[in-house]
């Protein structure tokens, strides 16, 4: 969505010769999109408390935004090219070829995607989607949020299951390669403390690192975004899982084996909660 509201906004005001029909249809698309978008900020920011019904939304109107910009892209390339034919054949044909290819196909396209964004828009005030949105923007702490604070010194019996898991962690180490380290138990007994102090432990070995604790249902733009932001990427609020997918291959593009472990890193966390979805290349 961050890509494609600035293009409605710039054929809007850059391009005079656009039939009104036309016209009205982006225009229409611009401000339903946008107001949709403002929602799905809001939405980003809970993605481990909403419901099915809100996530299905959300994932239709992030694709429907795909088809709008592919369809404008479009748009944009006719109206360019149009403009390089010779002279001569410019002043005969160019004024028939735009309103007629505009009326007959991005005219068509338009109508269809305005169709479209409509239902989505009916939906999101039929099922009060905004009024869920103020309601998950009520504060919650993450239990686990304590034990990241707790000071070392304080951890009694903690050296010792933390340097065997060091000891696993370093084990055959001449290859990059990806290694996990189930740590399991009833909860209160310390384990997000224990991988915390772990992760202090072995993350000067590494050209970068992130601790990112992972919900029960997971979000997985939310675990991007963490990770972007503990590595010092910038992260555009707008951004889906594609985006911050590419993101975080560009900032990891020169670390170590960054391609190989990137993808089973994705992989594993996605197998691990049950979310097909094929690797990323």
């Amino acid at each position: 969505m961050s890509s494609l509201l600035p293009k409605l906004s710039a054929l809007i005001e850059g391009e005079s010769k656009l039939l009104k029909g036309v016209k009205d249809g982006i225009n229409f698309l611009k401000d339903e999109l946008s107001s949709m978008n403002t929602l799905l900020v809001k939405l980003a920011n809970n993605e481990e408390r909403l419901d099915e019904q809100v996530k299905d939304w959300r994932n239709k109107v992030r694709e429907l935004s795909y088809d709008v910009e592919d369809c404008i892209d479009l748009f944009m390339h006719k109206l360019e090219s149009d403009g390089y034919d010779k002279a001569d054949l410019v002043k005969k044909t160019t004024s028939k070829i735009k309103k007629l290819w505009s009326r007959h196909k991005i005219g068509k396209l338009i109508n269809k995607l305005k169709a479209r964004v409509q239902e989505e828009s009916d939906r999101r005030w039929r099922y009060k989607f905004d009024e869920s949105a103020v309601n998950l923007g009520k504060v919650q702490i993450d239990p686990r949020l304590p034990a990241l604070f707790v000071e070392a010194e304080r951890l009694v019996g903690i050296d010792g299951p933390r340097e065997k898991i060091v000891e696993w962690l370093k084990k055959d180490d001449s290859e990059p390669q990806l290694k996990v380290v189930s740590i399991v138990g009833f909860g209160g007994l310390g384990k997000t403390t224990l991988a915390n102090q772990v992760h202090h432990k072995i993350k000067g070995q590494f050209d970068c690192s992130t601790f990112v604790p992972v919900s029960r249902n997971p979000n997985i733009a939310k675990i991007l975004t963490d990770m972007l932001k503990e590595l010092g990427s910038s992260v555009d609020t707008s951004d889906d899982e594609r985006q911050l997918i590419y993101k975080l291959r560009a900032f990891l593009h020169d670390k170590r084996g960054e391609k190989d472990i990137m993808n089973r890193f994705l992989q594993f966390v996605l197998n691990s909660y049950g979310i097909e979805k094929e690797e990323m290349n």
